[in-house]
């Protein structure tokens, strides 16, 4: 570790050494971040405070950073003949976790080294602070909260708080509390640090260096406006400039004590992982009842009474995953609008058809995969939702199959929990084929690396519960190429919200990673939120004005193609009279259309705007899995042909393999696609899948500069 600058006088200062026992453990990207911490909690990289934010990727070994900070403070100081640095420590975590940390300190120092103490409705706090025996406590947030009162007796050395990205609200309780503690020394984990606006951002580096940025109001007035204004498609050159300035001023205050490495780093530690986006076509019954739903009396109350609208939009949610979830129960508050919902949908589709869980686009896409899962390789599967009822219906799925699975889910003790993890992790898949998993639930900190492929089912507003999700299997200790599927209702609710995360996360990547992006969708965009785009195309491809060959390669493969072949080609010249076409001629005022100029702005306005905010989607690869199966050239036509829900059942008979599909591809789509399970459900001619992005994970992607990362 670095050496401290300011040394007592009187005093010698000596080097501190991880301990080797867990040094030898710790790969580079590792050791980098263990010395981040150190520098930062011991006041070396800033003189402003002595906290710091991990913002690392989930899956980059946090938990192993952090112990091997903690047992290293925990036995050394800098300062000779000074006792340790920190004598007590506490980490405060979600209550699914806690089990968890306990599992890592094991792991990585046995049981002998350090006495670790979870604190539960039996646990006495004193036991912690007054006591010799235990010098971690491990408390989850709601617990903290309650006996934060009795910790604060105790003569608390630092904290750490995982999940971290709880604590971006000012009334947040556990931030009060934290806030409470008397330790400078504050460290926040998260992965999803960033998500919607600058107050979260302020919040959270107001936690661990206190009074840094200054008030509220003055940050807000430094630096929140400016930027945002910045980043506005009409705002001016001098916004614009201001907006860069006050952008890079607030990195160069906040990024001593911030690291952020992204999961590429793993990329030569861990097997590919490829993730697909998947379109599903909704069925007949789907549009049906999604009609039924927007044409009734509540539609125009949504937009005025919230209550109304949170009900609708939970109505939608449901008709995306499966209309049969449509009767479940809700909140005790949304019960009369659900009554009026039911009501309004059963006068155009029979209570028959509704119950009916096959009448569901996604339902049949997982049905399809489960089945190539099964027949054509030897892995396991983990299925996510947000929904316990949705995860009723997947186990009927299973059970209707013959698939041995397990599940995990708020209503699990959480005693039980890890041992449910372990026990899919080590059995044979003809045990436990699959492992059913809530999103909220288990979506942190669980390592399922018994399953080589993961299926999200359904999609959450805030992306970071869907990459939290999506990294349960790709994980250290993982020896197989991963698969991950998102399923989205195309054109419905659905597909808007994965429109609605993108930005979002393009929001946090200008922030934390420097990466240009703008703040939001336009008002029109989200008044687009309730309504079926049943266009044949794929909305969320349009939206990004792409012109790919929309063939699954990625834009920047055949940009570098074209730009060689124009260079070699002079006939790809516009002609003279061609260009001289282009040049706008004089016309008289009457001739002027003052209102189509004003609409043809806004129009190029809003689509420059939307895609600028989800310029994350250009890292993925583009597939029309119509062209796809018809082996030709994209066609545009006016309506997408929705599912026949007459053809309820699988007939296996008709399932086309994989060299079946093969041979009609054209060599350069059978380079695209790779996944063979994906490939056989796509090429069934009632397949529902209409479109696919891909995004494969490269070790050419991986940072090497090592001054990049430690300056953040």
């Amino acid at each position: 570790m670095r050496r401290p600058i300011d040394v007592p006088s009187g005093k010698t200062v000596v080097d501190v050494v991880v301990d080797p026992f867990v040094c030898k453990q710790l790969r580079e990207h590792q050791r980098e971040g263990v010395a981040f911490l150190y520098d930062c909690v011991m006041g070396i990289r800033s003189n402003e405070g002595q906290g710091a934010i991990l913002a690392d990727d989930m899956g980059l070994g946090k938990s192993l950073q952090v112990i091997a900070l903690l047992w290293t403070l925990i036995k050394q100081n800098p300062v000779f003949g000074d006792p340790p640095v920190v004598q007590k420590a506490i980490i405060v975590c979600p209550a699914t976790l806690c089990v968890n940390w306990r599992k890592e300190f094991r792991k990585w120092l046995g049981a002998e080294r350090i006495g670790v103490l979870v604190a539960d409705d039996k646990t006495r706090i004193s036991s912690f602070t007054k006591g010799r025996s235990y010098s971690v406590l491990i408390i989850s947030y709601e617990k903290f909260c309650s006996v934060h009162q009795d910790i604060q007796k105790g003569n608390i050395d630092i904290v750490i708080a995982d999940e971290g990205h709880r604590l971006k609200t000012s009334k947040n309780k556990a931030a009060t509390a934290i806030k409470s503690l008397d330790t400078e020394r504050r460290v926040v984990l998260t992965g999803t640090l960033f998500q919607n606006e600058f107050r979260e951002w302020y919040q959270i580096v107001d936690l661990i260096n206190p009074g840094l940025l200054g008030n509220y109001n003055n940050f807000k007035k430094n630096f929140e406006l400016p930027i945002n204004r910045g980043r506005q498609q009409e705002a001016t050159e001098e916004e614009k400039e201001l907006g860069r300035e006050r952008d890079q001023e607030l990195k160069g205050i906040t990024g001593p004590f911030i690291l952020r490495r992204e999961h590429s780093v793993l990329a030569k530690f861990l097997p590919p992982k490829t993730e697909y986006v998947l379109f599903c076509r909704p069925t007949q019954v789907q549009i049906d009842i999604y009609g039924a739903i927007l044409n009734s009396q509540l539609l125009g109350t949504a937009f005025i009474n919230s209550k109304v609208q949170f009900a609708l939009i939970t109505a939608l949610r449901k008709v995306c995953n499966s209309p049969s979830l449509l009767p479940k129960e809700m909140d005790q508050e949304d019960e009369a609008s659900q009554d009026l919902i039911v009501s309004a949908v059963t006068k155009t589709v029979s209570a028959k058809k509704i119950a009916q869980a096959r009448t569901s686009g996604k339902l049949r896409v997982l049905d399809d995969l489960l089945h190539h899962i099964w027949q054509h390789t030897s892995e396991k599967v983990v299925i996510m939702s947000n929904w316990t009822t949705t995860l009723d219906l997947i186990g009927e799925l299973m059970a209707a199959q013959d698939y041995s699975y397990e599940r995990l889910d708020g209503k699990t003790p959480t005693a039980k929990r890890q041992g449910l993890v372990d026990a899919f992790n080590q059995a044979d898949r003809h045990k436990q084929f699959a492992f059913l998993l809530s999103t909220k639930t288990g979506g942190m900190g669980i390592n399922l690396i018994g399953a080589s492929r993961l299926i999200l089912f359904d999609i959450d507003w805030n992306p970071a519960f869907d990459l939290q999700a999506m990294a349960r299997i790709c994980r250290d200790g993982q020896k197989r190429p991963c698969h991950i599927y998102r399923l989205l209702t195309k054109g419905g609710l659905d597909e808007k919200v994965f429109q609605r995360q993108i930005t979002k996360q393009g929001l946090a990547n200008s922030v934390v990673d420097n990466k240009a992006s703008t703040s939001s969708f336009s008002q029109d965009e989200l008044r687009d939120l309730f309504t079926l785009d049943q266009r044949a195309t794929c909305q969320t491809h349009d939206l990004l004005g792409c012109d790919c060959a929309q063939d699954g390669h990625l834009m920047q493969d055949k940009q570098e193609q074209t730009e060689i072949t124009k260079a070699d080609d002079d006939e790809d010249l516009p002609e003279a009279e061609d260009v001289l076409k282009g040049i706008p001629s004089w016309m008289t005022t009457s001739q002027v259309n003052q209102r189509q100029i004003l609409e043809d702005d806004k129009k190029a306005s809003e689509a420059a705007l939307a895609k600028r905010t989800m310029l994350g989607l250009m890292r993925y690869a583009h597939l029309d899995s119509k062209a796809w199966r018809k082996g030709q050239a994209y066609e545009q036509t006016d309506e997408a042909d929705p599912i026949d829900d007459e053809e309820l059942d699988r007939d296996d008979t008709n399932i086309v393999t994989v060299s079946d599909a093969t041979d009609r591809e054209d060599s350069n789509r059978a380079e695209a696609l790779h996944d063979d399970v994906l490939k056989s459900v796509m090429a069934r001619d009632d397949s529902p899948i209409d479109y696919v992005f891909m995004k494969a994970g490269h070790s050419e992607d991986v940072r090497t500069d090592k001054s990049e990362i430690l300056e953040g």
